[in-house]
């Protein structure tokens, strides 16, 4: 029996448009960008993850980088299967000696069937002998402690990088949901056009992201505001290089229309909630999870749109993966994973 033990190996997988996290006996042991870089010669894999973004905008015409999700789905199955094989092998040595690899991945609610086909065969070409899936708002859910089986509501609001995941949960069964492709991404494009617009300046979507982690804000007045930040780009006047200073108020101005439509669809949600689980909903509130959730003011403004109490999630990138985690060591008795046969 320990010699089965060693040769098999349980993965649960967070595969996600921004990042893909992995857990191996209960501790995430790989937390990387979904990104791959590939010789557009030979079609070789030269990185993948965190050395792969240190190169993404900077590549030569032989050099390609490729982020293989897109809007939370697998955009590029061949970039999608590198991305899978490099970031198990990260793991160790032992992934060689695997003999029976069984995964647990996460999915946006809203995926078609053709969509969690790709994602099927993606883990059949890395030799997954039992593969699950799992939605991402089940997933939060379990990682953030809540008791999905029990006969009681909770509304779950996960942002990503491609999908917004919005599910009212109770009796491990997502009751009402809206998935939105306005996410972290969509953030970051409206940053890019914001400082287009705004100061003629074009910028890059690392510089962008980096602006959304350390000014973003979902409100123009914070008690605790950070401080301006200057912006490297280029000018597209004149076309030489330049810096401009940003404050959060320009950045809260840039993100108003996305989180208006999340929002939106946060209303939507509500308004399919059956009463008795809206009532559970009003007494314990709406959790917000992944890296949206670290976005200043959004749970205050959430708030005061939904005139409810908005908990953001302790380590509210990690949610998913945990619950993932969980829900990969009871496989037997999660009634809503779903695997091969259930397509």
């Amino acid at each position: 029996m320990g010699l089965f033990s060693f040769f098999k190996q349980e993965l649960a997988v967070d595969l996600g448009t921004a990042n893909t996290l992995i857990i191996q006996n209960g501790e995430v042991v790989v937390d990387e960008p979904s990104i791959v870089a590939i010789d557009r010669i030979t079609n070789e894999v030269l990185a993948v993850g965190t050395k792969a973004m240190q190169m993404h905008e900077k590549t030569h015409a032989n050099l390609e980088t490729i982020r293989p999700l897109k809007d939370g789905v697998i955009a590029d199955f061949q970039a999608a299967e590198s991305l899978i094989h490099g970031l198990i092998d990260m793991i160790g040595e032992r992934r060689r000696f695997f003999s029976h690899l069984k995964m647990v991945i996460c999915i946006p609610s809203g995926i078609t069937e053709v969509e969690k086909r790709a994602v099927f065969d993606s883990a059949d070409h890395v030799d997954s002998k039992e593969t699950y899936l799992i939605h991402e708002p089940m997933a939060a859910a379990l990682g953030i402690g809540l008791d999905v089986q029990a006969p009681q509501g909770n509304m779950i609001i996960d942002i990503g990088g491609g999908t917004t995941e919005i599910a009212v949960i109770a009796l491990s069964g997502i009751i009402a949901d809206q998935s939105i492709r306005v996410a972290g991404d969509e953030f970051t494009s409206d940053i890019i056009d914001f400082l287009k617009r705004k100061h003629n300046l074009l910028i890059g979507e690392r510089t962008a992201e980096n602006i959304k982690i350390t000014i973003g804000s979902a409100l123009e007045m914070l008690s605790d505001p950070p401080e301006d930040m200057g912006v490297h780009g280029r000018d597209l006047v004149t076309g030489i290089p330049k810096q401009v200073f940003c404050n959060y108020v320009e950045i809260a101005e840039a993100l108003d229309k996305s989180i208006s439509k999340i929002e939106e669809a946060v209303l939507k949600a509500l308004e399919d909630t059956p009463p008795e689980l809206a009532s559970d909903i009003y007494r314990n509130g709406i959790y917000l999870t992944g890296g949206g959730a670290l976005l200043r003011g959004l749970d205050e403004r959430l708030s005061k749109r939904t005139s409810l109490k908005v908990h953001v999630a302790e380590d509210p990138l990690k949610a998913v993966v945990r619950g993932t985690g969980l829900a990969l060591a009871n496989t037997d008795t999660y009634t809503f994973l779903m695997d091969r046969q259930s397509l």
